[in-house]
């Protein structure tokens, strides 16, 4: 999780256990935005088998249902799922197994991915595969409930480049202006990062960018990301930004921590305050 950072520092954030693994979180954001009810990301759902699973020690009671429901809401409700990318830790949630089919776990909604990615995922090279499961991705196009969002720097059928972070004036998104949405290339090609404007605030699900708290300092990237200088690049402009911009980070991955703002430091840019969504003032 913090690439070539050795273990006698990254310990310190987020100790290891006795079989060397971490505890990560599983965070999804649901929005209401006037009639739409909108879900960023879903978690790695429950269709796979025990062998799957046993890979990574699932622990904890929590569920999207139970979630979803402590807040007066059923899956049904959902209108749009947005998926930052298609890794299974990120859209493994979409698809359920109904007797022998695999179908939408959210019937009633749109799923919202870009072609330059979706091209990635089902047609994966050998570093990324095991992260792309077909039986998470394929079945939401064959519903008919797929739909793309348009790349701002790339036509239909142009092979994707990596561009850097993108200036806000780029931010796409096909929802009203209180939801836009910036790409970055370095953890896997075109990952979307959303923005949300939230009471006078501006809220970024930074995804696998920034999975943690842990991952602000520059260098402390993921072994998964595909392109490890483009992260680092990409995440030194992001930051930048969210400093310039006061910025609310939210975290998909940290076990502990949901949100925080940042601040300049002697050692670079780091944490000011941190703090759950729910006492955004």
């Amino acid at each position: 999780m913090f690439g070539v950072v050795p273990k006698s520092i990254w310990n310190k954030l987020n100790p290891a256990d006795d079989n060397n693994m971490c505890s990560w979180a599983l965070r999804c954001l649901l929005i209401e935005d006037g009639e739409k009810l909108i879900l960023i990301d879903n978690g790695m759902g429950d269709k796979q088998d025990a062998k799957f699973f046993g890979h990574y020690y699932l622990h904890g009671d929590d569920t999207l249902d139970k979630s979803l429901a402590r807040h007066g809401f059923h899956r049904d409700d959902i209108t749009d799922v947005i998926l930052t990318h298609l890794h299974f830790d990120h859209c493994g949630g979409s698809i359920m197994r109904q007797g022998d089919k695999l179908v939408p776990a959210f019937k009633n909604a749109t799923f919202w991915s870009n072609e330059y990615h979706w091209d990635v995922a089902i047609d994966p090279n050998d570093r990324e595969k095991a992260s792309f499961l077909k039986e998470n991705i394929l079945p939401i196009q064959q519903s008919g409930q797929l739909k793309f969002i348009k790349h701002p720097f790339f036509e239909p059928g142009e092979p994707a480049r990596w561009i850097a972070y993108p200036p806000t004036e780029n931010k796409l998104s096909p929802f009203d202006k209180d939801i836009s949405l910036d790409f970055v290339s370095g953890h896997t090609n075109c990952m979307m990062i959303p923005h949300i404007q939230y009471k006078g605030r501006t809220i970024v699900f930074v995804a696998d960018l920034l999975p943690s708290i842990s991952h602000l300092p520059i260098p402390y990237i993921m072994a998964y990301d595909m392109q490890p200088l483009t992260s680092m690049h990409e995440k030194m402009i992001f930051l930048k930004d969210a400093l310039a911009k006061n910025y609310i980070l939210f975290f998909e991955h940290d076990p502990l921590i949901e949100c925080c703002i940042i601040q300049q430091t002697e050692k670079g840019i780091r944490q000011k305050e941190t703090f759950k969504l729910s006492e955004i003032g």
